[in-house]
């Protein structure tokens, strides 16, 4: 891989991360667009360690809730009297987070292998827009974070497991479900990104030596990771500031036409499918 391909894949894993469009789906895209092998494992591999960028600009973004919460959580590990909401909150990302780590180390061969397809990446565009329609249409928004439960965490964190499959979109997965939950948009937008931190970078750290060892390199895997870290911390603060007063339905349009273009240029062979 070059440093250019490198800095793209940076740009386009920035940029989708966290908005409901599916960033496997687009650097899958991408990846084949460039002539990448894109179900190879180092290729894969390289996907989902570039996500930590990512994660490392939630965690500056978010740094001082972060904080809030760790000193809680372990004020309240030691003392009954200090379980605060922000003690309970620590409790619900762990637990969200683990149905996605034990669908995604069960199912990797599958996730790195046939899914990788990019027929079903302009499926997963086409049909999960649908559920996010109905995620708006079904929201009432009528319970914002500190009316959050471990219910609600629990099947958001069962929702995201969609999001495996490229071109779902994990962050399309997790709010939705929160707007059907009854979560105001902006709450369940934050859960996303809280949520994402213990399963991106497990999947990262996961796929570390792969991605280093099969034929990636260290200077293009950490090129593209430092690129998606600046790129993804923007759009973060871009999309918080949009989810307040927008429908994440705006997005499907997009979702809808990219799915339709990949599928035709499949079709006509001049894009391959892995």
């Amino acid at each position: 891989m070059s440093i250019l391909e490198a800095i793209i894949l940076g740009i386009v894993e920035g940029l989708t991360e966290f908005l409901p469009v599916s960033s496997t789906g687009h650097l899958t895209l991408m990846e084949g667009l460039l002539g990448l092998p894109v179900d190879d494992r180092s290729i894969t591999g390289f996907t989902a360690v570039i996500q930590i960028g990512a994660i490392l600009a939630v965690l500056l973004y978010f740094r001082g809730d972060i904080a809030r919460i760790a000193v809680a959580w372990g004020r309240g590990l030691v003392n009954r009297e200090a379980r605060t909401f922000d003690y309970r909150f620590g409790w619900y990302v762990v637990a969200g987070s683990l149905p996605i780590g034990i669908v995604g180390f069960l199912g990797q061969d599958l996730i790195a292998g046939p899914l990788r397809s990019l027929w079903v990446v302009a499926a997963a565009l086409i049909l999960w827009s649908a559920v996010m329609v109905w995620g708006e249409r079904g929201a009432t928004q009528a319970r914002g974070e500190p009316q959050t439960t471990l219910r609600d965490v629990l099947i958001i964190g069962v929702v995201q497991c969609a999001a495996l499959v490229p071109g779902v979109s994990r962050s399309g997965a997790t709010i939705s479900a929160g707007l059907l939950l009854g979560l105001d948009r902006v709450t369940a937008t934050r859960l996303s990104f809280f949520l994402a931190i213990p399963a991106l970078t497990a999947a990262g750290l996961y796929e570390l030596p792969r991605a280093l060892d099969q034929g990636v390199g260290l200077v293009p895997t950490a090129v593209a990771t430092i690129v998606s870290f600046v790129v993804a911390y923007a759009s973060i603060a871009w999309l918080l500031k949009f989810v307040a007063g927008h429908s994440i339905t705006a997005f499907v349009p997009y979702r809808v036409v990219l799915g339709v273009l990949v599928a035709v240029l499949l079709a006509t062979g001049v894009l391959q499918a892995t």
